[in-house]
């Protein structure tokens, strides 16, 4: 350790083999240079010295500027330069011993540029300069002399310290607080990891799939003027103004924020990226929420200071009209539904006499209400209803009760085909259907009660986390219950979203499929073959997107996502990690062609064979090409060892060996 601070290696002859003043990390120590092409990085936080989120670099032409970690050195992404573009080639930064800092040529004799613009005193002091975990370049200054002395900034390359792009994290922006920098989240959105900003938002709501057309959210346009966000539109329109800016993004399912400025409509889909408050930007941020009822515009209030006597006798004389009128109607409504709840028992009738090969009960919807206590304990929330918990009086064993919330008026005879179907189904990885209700526009499911919760409670929580035995005990378990639905079912059931919400845990820890055929029973005008998107972003088979026939092969596709979580105990998009981790069947087949399995499970102690052939089936079964993905036959025959399993190429990439 020389007394600059430059830690040196040598060789027994005394030269040179290693220096850290040519290595920098996050610093630079005075006389230390920073040569071109070469960069500081931020730590990730001030106690985790890793690599963090901001750069500093030392370009060849001659550019000395900080950009986000993992982005282009393109001005676009740059929040501080040097100015000093294409003044010379191969120039290096230089931190003199007289404390100054600043561009020197190639030649090392003219100072092309002094950034810091002054000397300071070095009698006393020590210096260092440091890209701060914040994104901003500083100098800092100690005084020996004082015995309460503390580091003091000198220098920074920045004084508004939401210039660094990124610092919020994804669909978030900073703001100036006081000339502090501080984080907020997009309207409908709350942070990933509450107190650290660099995880992002994400949205505390469920938006509807696309492909859903009976939406059953409502959505609105919340505006965030005076902010300004990284441009990547998939789509740019002329308006008007900003209401139909508005409106073109709320008829644009794809649409998730819109950015308008002077007459430009730039639709944006999710993540927004490095977004700030600047009220010099004219951009105004319109960004899609969820609201529980349409937005109506009113101006009652102010027509209300213009009623008149004569217009108040008109409408008594309307309520009057529409008070006889509403009498009227529930007569003729009771009347109909007398007959129509008559007709609802002779179809439950026919219902249990043309399957009396099946053990589901008929329950009425006033015992299920009972049976739930007015369904107020709910157990969990999905796509197409939600699920309380409920006790069959009689017996006192506890169910679980899934009350539909999108059912088709039409339909009667398919649904009493579904139940039939699924009826029939009883396996022990399927989670058993005990009953159904079907009466008037109601349509409930009740099944066996869970008392483990989802699979996703236990692998995305650290303290519920299963053991690497257990892991593979589920896997396998949820191969036979799928297998069941494709091979062993009296009709073939494609279930069409494996995920792990979907697959829940006695209290043996026993893996048990739920929700299977509901898909199909919801639209039964469907045929099975072709479909629009159905599932669950993240586990969808590719071949939803290509209008392709669907077959079994989608279920196994989800089925290999939902492995790979399994193995690493997180969810397979992940953007609080790196770039190279943050999606997961990547970063798998990356480990798996580098010989790095091990970096999956980190520090737990697993069995390497296991879990390679774990890892290889998984690969295989999320194969773009539907054909090269194996049948859940072969699944479980190379998960249990039976097979042996070939190496599987790129998902990404065809090829030409095919699974039959």
């Amino acid at each position: 350790m020389l007394n600059s601070g430059n830690l040196v290696l040598y060789s027994s002859n005394g030269t040179i083999l290693w220096e850290s003043f040519n290595n920098p990390t996050n610093t630079l120590l005075p006389t230390q240079r920073l040569r071109a092409g070469y960069e500081l990085v931020s730590s990730a936080s001030e106690s985790d010295y890793s690599s963090g989120r901001f750069r500093l670099k030392m370009q060849n032409d001659g550019n000395l500027v900080q950009y986000p970690v993992r982005t282009p050195d393109a001005a676009s992404y740059a929040y501080y330069s040097s100015g000093t573009f294409g003044i010379g080639d191969n120039m290096n930064l230089v931190f003199d011993a007289d404390i100054q800092l600043y561009l020197l040529n190639s030649t090392g004799v003219n100072i092309i540029k002094n950034i810091t613009k002054r000397e300071y005193p070095t009698k006393d002091r020590i210096y260092l300069m440091r890209i701060d975990v914040d994104g901003i370049f500083r100098l800092y200054s100690y005084n020996r002399r004082q015995s309460n002395s503390t580091w003091s900034i000198e220098w920074s390359s920045s004084n508004d310290k939401c210039d660094p792009k990124g610092l919020c994290g994804i669909n978030a922006f900073c703001v100036n607080n006081d000339q502090e920098a501080d984080c907020r989240c997009l309207s409908g959105f709350d942070f990933v990891q509450e107190g650290n900003w660099s995880s992002g938002c994400e949205r505390n709501f469920v938006a509807d799939s696309c492909a859903n057309k009976n939406k059953s959210v409502a959505y609105d346009m919340e505006e965030l003027p005076n902010t300004s966000w990284e441009n990547n539109p998939y789509s740019v329109l002329k308006v008007q103004e900003k209401e139909g800016c508005r409106q073109a993004c709320l008829d644009d399912c794809n649409c998730e924020a819109a950015f308008y400025t002077d007459g430009e409509c730039r639709k944006q889909m999710l993540p927004l990226l490095y977004g700030r408050r600047q009220l010099d930007d004219s951009n105004i941020a319109l960004i899609k929420v969820y609201t529980s009822t349409p937005h109506v515009e009113t101006s009652v209030a102010k027509e209300s200071e213009r009623i008149r006597k004569d217009i108040l006798i008109i409408s008594v004389v309307l309520v009057s009209f529409g008070f006889v009128m509403l009498v009227i109607s529930v007569l003729v409504l009771w009347k109909r539904n007398f007959y129509a709840y008559k007709k609802i028992n002779q179809r439950s009738q026919d219902v249990e006499l043309m399957g009396t090969d099946v053990s589901l009960r008929s329950f009425t919807y006033e015992e299920l209400e009972k049976m739930t206590d007015g369904f107020k304990e709910e157990i969990g929330r999905g796509s197409f209803g939600t699920v309380y918990k409920g006790t069959i009086l009689n017996s006192q064993k506890e169910v679980a009760v899934k009350k539909l919330e999108k059912v088709l008026e039409e339909g009667e005879r398919e649904f009493q085909n579904e139940m039939r179907a699924i009826g029939r189904t009883h396996h022990k990885n399927l989670v058993r259907l005990l009953g159904y209700c079907y009466e008037g526009p109601n349509r409930l499911l009740v099944y066996e009660y869970m008392s483990n919760g989802s699979l996703a409670d236990m692998l995305f929580n650290p303290e519920n986390k299963p053991c690497w035995e257990e892991r593979l005990g589920i896997t396998c378990g949820i191969a036979r219950g799928i297998l069941y639905l494709h091979e062993e079912c009296v009709t073939q059931i494609i279930h069409c979203d494996i995920k792990p919400q979907n697959i829940l845990m006695d209290e043996y820890r026993r893996a048990k499929i739920s929700d299977f055929g509901l898909a199909k029973l919801l639209k039964p005008d469907q045929t099975k073959t072709y479909t629009g998107i159905r599932g669950t972003r993240g586990y969808v088979a590719p071949e939803w997107h290509r209008n392709l026939p669907i077959t079994t092969k989608a279920d196994v596709y989800s089925f290999g996502i939902v492995m790979l979580e399994i193995i690493c105990c997180r969810k397979n998009l992940s953007w609080g990690l790196s770039e190279e981790e943050a999606v997961l069947e990547d970063w798998a087949y990356d480990c798996f062609q580098n010989g790095e399995l091990p970096k999956l499970v980190g520090s737990e102690e697993v069995d390497k064979r296991q879990l390679e052939r774990m890892v290889k089936v998984a690969i295989w079964c999320i194969q773009e090409e539907p054909s090269m993905r194996p049948s859940m036959n072969k699944v479980l025959l190379m998960l249990e060892g039976t097979i042996e399993i070939p190496i599987p190429p790129n998902p990404e990439f065809f090829s030409a060996q095919v699974f039959s």
